[in-house]
C-alpha cells in the first residue's frame, strides 16, 4: 500500500504570490484548516515544498506510524511541549 500525507492548509493564502496560490489550490486546500490525503510521490512533495509556511503535512491512514515532515512551525510547536 502506497503511504499516504494528510495536508493541513494552516494560513491564508491572500498575500501569496499568483504560483503559490495555484499551487494550494492544485493540492486540493480550499480553507484554512482543511484537510485532504494524497499520495506520497515526489510531485506532491515538490508542491508542498512550494509552499510549507502555510501548511502542515503528517501521514495519513495508509501510513505506518509517526509524522512525515511538516512546516518548521509544527516541528518547533512539537518541540516546545
Amino acid at each position: 500500500m502506497a503511504k499516504k500525507l494528510r495536508v493541513k492548509l494552516v494560513r491564508s493564502i491572500i498575500g501569496m504570490s499568483p504560483t503559490q496560490e495555484a499551487t494550494v489550490k492544485a493540492l486540493g486546500l480550499r480553507r484554512i484548516r482543511h484537510e485532504v490525503e494524497h499520495d506520497d510521490t515526489p510531485t506532491i512533495r515538490g508542491m508542498i515544498a512550494t509552499v510549507p509556511f502555510a501548511v502542515e503535512v503528517s501521514e495519513g491512514r495508509g501510513a505506518t506510524e509517526g509524522e512525515a515532515s511538516g512546516s518548521k512551525r509544527k516541528a518547533e510547536r512539537s518541540a516546545a511541549r
